[in-house]
């Protein structure tokens, strides 16, 4: 049965493509509205890493490239955007070797210090407190703010909340003034901790809880500007971490668990594998790892449904991303990466899979936000390219507070390359805030298109409008010589004779909005 496409992507040619046999139903049950997903799922996290914050997006006021107050006005405005919901700040391992007092007043007097977990580079502290709320209020942004456990006490931890929310005549609300703050920041999270169990302290969860139940006793703001409080957790495919925080009984200052997830094309630490020039065995590998993202998701929530029948804990991916071997020439600390299609694609099965389990994971947060990993932006002195991964996540915006749909796929074919295989097609469908119906599709088969039919119970359209993202390499991405090889192009599918069909070329992202 031939239906007709009405838009492609750039670059992408169906009358050369391979169109996979038989035909894909997503059932959508518009009737049942599930969870909303929250928009802080499209958080974004900014550490003190190579050049993520220096360089990358804090030039200081004195710089020659266009800031507000020492941050560029190109990625701002770039990130304002993707209407950035959250910055997680300062780490990351960085966090829990970061003391607050260095971070204020005069920048010229600050103290410089060596960044020990990222590069072995001098840290002048140029960015600090203020500035960093300075940065969440530009770009309108909640803040997370990861306090330091591994070298700290719940005493640094204590005044350091103080000294941002007091509302009082307090000697630390009163630094805060003379520093050029006279009312409190808003701390939206407050993190205690990050990965205890390796760079944050080689705990373990029983010792860390112990630890968490000590210094929460301690944490006290304001009541209108208590932040959600963030215990540390465990990463990939870990249980005992949310075990272990969901049965000590902890009921105060506890509202969430931190989990991390990275991807390897390799799924091995030693030996990542590139982020340019691979075959289709590394290309579905990749993507056949991302999804292994949901296993650790629906294992957790089993344990926190357990012993938190009542929702009370959320489940935080506040790093999750793709990681591969670094940028040869760079500074391995640096964890520079180039930025590809296949990253596109992994962030857009992430965001599938975050939001069929929306009722648990209320934020996540990409790493990381500028020049660093999967990053949204990569700049280099003046200018900046947006980043496939950032396409991805501009074309997502309307899932932002949108309310879930149920959905199904049904004849989804297996994508096989190897030994590795996965689904082929990834769906996701919400209400947006603007109450129209939206589909988030991927198509990760990266050499056959697919045909998918979709059925919407009793509600009727008659058609879908929306973009798509593809290109005919694998690997394809923006350059400075080439910033614009992989973008979104619009695209359209009619109602025939009142079906909807769809299709989906190779390796792509779709976002439609139904048409009525």
């Amino acid at each position: 049965m031939k239906k007709k496409l009405l838009a492609l992507a750039a670059g992408v040619s169906l009358s050369a493509a391979t169109w996979a046999a038989g035909e894909i139903r997503l059932v959508v049950d518009t009737a049942t509205p599930g969870p909303v997903i929250h928009r802080n799922i499209y958080g974004q996290f900014a550490e003190h890493l190579g050049t993520g914050i220096y360089e990358g997006i804090w030039v200081g006021p004195e710089s020659k490239i266009p800031n507000v107050r020492g941050w560029r006005k190109d990625v701002v405005g770039a990130l304002k955007n993707l209407q950035v919901p959250l910055v997680r700040w300062p780490g990351g391992c960085f966090a829990d070797e970061y003391h607050w007092r260095d971070g204020i007043g005069a920048r010229s007097k600050r103290p410089v210090r060596v960044n020990t977990h990222w590069g072995g580079v001098a840290e002048d502290n140029a960015v600090g407190t203020h500035e960093f709320f300075d940065l969440a209020e530009q770009l309108g942004a909640e803040a997370y703010v990861n306090g330091n456990l591994g070298t700290g006490s719940a005493q640094e931890m204590s005044e350091w909340l103080a000294y941002m929310t007091a509302e009082d005549k307090s000697t630390l609300a009163e630094a805060r003034r003379k520093n050029g703050r006279d009312k409190p920041f808003r701390v939206h999270y407050f993190g205690v901790g990050n990965e205890a169990w390796g760079c944050g302290g080689n705990m373990t969860p029983e010792f860390y809880v112990n630890q968490y139940r000590q210094v929460a006793t301690f944490l006290k703001t304001p009541e209108k500007n208590r932040p959600l409080f963030i215990a540390s957790g465990g990463n990939d495919q870990d249980t005992q971490w949310t075990e272990a925080l969901s049965t000590k009984n902890i009921n105060f200052n506890f509202d969430a668990i931190a989990h991390h997830y990275y991807t390897f094309p390799s799924g091995k630490w030693e030996g990542k594998g590139p982020a340019v020039g691979f075959a289709e065995d590394q290309w579905i590998s990749t993507l056949a790892n991302t999804l292994k993202v949901e296993e650790t998701i629906i294992k957790n929530k089993a344990i926190l449904d357990k012993n938190d029948p009542n929702k009370k804990l959320g489940l935080y991916l506040d790093e999750w991303g793709s990681w591969y071997d670094p940028e040869p020439g760079s500074n391995p600390g640096f964890l520079v990466q180039r930025n590809t299609l296949r990253d596109a694609l992994l962030a857009a099965l992430h965001f599938n899979v975050f939001h069929a389990h929306a009722d648990r994971v209320r934020m996540s947060n990409i790493a990381q936000m500028v020049n660093v990993l999967q990053a949204m932006i990569q700049t280099s002195k003046d200018k900046l390219i947006l980043t496939p991964t950032y396409h991805a996540f501009e074309m997502y915006v309307p899932f932002q507070d949108a309310t879930s749909l149920p959905v199904k796929l049904l004849s989804n074919p297996s994508y096989s390359v190897g030994a590795h295989s996965m689904p082929t097609v990834s769906a996701t469908a919400a209400r947006g805030k603007d109450g129209r119906l939206w589909l988030g599709l991927v198509n990760s088969n990266a050499t056959q298109a697919q045909e998918l039919t979709v059925e919407l119970g009793s509600e009727t359209v008659k058609g879908f409008k929306g973009r798509i993202l593809s290109a005919a390499a694998m690997d394809a991405e923006n350059s400075f010589k080439a910033p614009e090889q992989v973008k979104p192009q619009p695209f359209e599918a009619a109602a025939v004779n009142g079906q909807l069909t769809i299709k989906l070329p190779a390796k792509s992202i779709l976002v439609l909005a139904a048409e009525r």
